[in-house]
């Protein structure tokens, strides 16, 4: 029952009701923090070491078994024979090509995003810097493999670029180009200049958009002091703009470097049959069965990006990110 307080004032009730479990535990996740962060990040964190970590290195272990050349089954063997296979001239190619290759996209989309963030942060604004949002996000908006067989239709011998070329009388120049040794081809969907012309349009928002937020961080009046103390344009980029984006172009490298060495797709429907280490891995898995080999030239491209990110982190990418 309540009780009247002095000056005529209701009381709380004498007799409270008891609490039940869903009260005391909201009390305790209340009281106690650092509870309720732990039962907020156990979800993920669980799936993130057990499902994820968990089906890695089971994958990796097996880069330690064998395989029965007789009936194509794994033998649960400790063998290093893997390992001493990816020392093999021909793999060694492989892995060279790729790690080539992804810096050849990387750098090429630093050059291609850098005149467009710079743009996006320091000079568009309102409308005009929503639409160039738009445009650099538009092609993440479709799928996929719609954007890599439009580019393969539009660099076959009869496509639309080989048109234009014809058109503008400089079919000359693309046969120059695809008659070049070890990057040329019949046409550009079967060269190696064509892998490279895919993989850049595929990565090139991952550079732009972590390159414009580099930039816009930079204070404007340091390129002002700079101009003011009679630098030339081109000092004021070098000394001021490009160190202070470096994180930027860290963040954005860490994403064309690392899914150039890991996609299998682009290479096996844009180019000829140069093998790179995803395809080495697919073919090695899928079609030949051979799960150890696979498994442990899967070790390249986790140790090249391993060494990568520590670079970029000594370069400040994760806080830009």
């Amino acid at each position: 029952m309540s009780t009247v307080a002095p000056g005529g004032l209701q009381a709380l009730p004498a007799d409270l009701p008891p609490r039940g479990p869903a009260r005391r535990l909201s009390d305790l996740l209340y009281t106690r923090r650092g509870l309720l962060l732990t039962a907020l990040l156990a979800p993920p964190l669980l799936w993130f070491g057990v499902i994820y970590l968990g089906s890695l290195f089971t994958l990796l272990a097996n880069a330690f078994f064998g395989l029965d050349d007789f009936t194509g089954q794994v033998v649960r063997e400790f063998t290093l024979d893997n390992f001493k296979a990816l020392a093999d001239p021909a793999n060694l190619d492989v892995a060279r090509r790729t790690v080539t290759m992804a810096l050849a996209v990387t750098f090429t989309c630093v050059v291609l995003a850098f005149p467009v963030a710079y743009t996006m942060a320091r000079h568009a604004s309102g409308a005009q810097k929503a639409a160039l949002y738009i445009l650099v996000m538009l092609p993440l908006w479709s799928s996929y493999l719609v954007r890599l067989y439009a580019w393969k239709l539009l660099m076959a011998k009869e496509g639309a670029i080989s048109w234009a070329a014809a058109e503008l009388h400089l079919g000359w120049l693309l046969d120059a180009l695809l008659s070049l040794p070890t990057v040329g081809g019949s046409s550009l969907s079967f060269s190696t200049i064509g892998t490279f012309i895919v993989f850049v349009y595929m990565w090139l928002p991952f550079m732009i958009l972590p390159l414009q937020a580099a930039i816009e961080r930079i204070p404007g009046s340091y390129i002002e002091a700079s101009s003011d103390l009679g630098a030339h344009p081109r000092t004021t980029f070098w000394q001021v703009v490009f160190p202070l984006a470096l994180p930027g172009i860290a963040a954005g490298s860490i994403f064309t470097f690392s899914l150039t060495l890991g996609d299998y797709i682009i290479p096996q429907v844009i180019g000829d049959s140069t093998l790179y280490i995803g395809q080495v891995v697919y073919r090695q898995q899928g079609v030949a069965g051979n799960l150890p080999f696979a498994a442990a030239f899967s070790l390249v491209p986790i140790i090249v990006v391993g060494l990568y990110l520590w670079i970029a982190k000594r370069m400040g990418a994760f806080d830009a990110l």
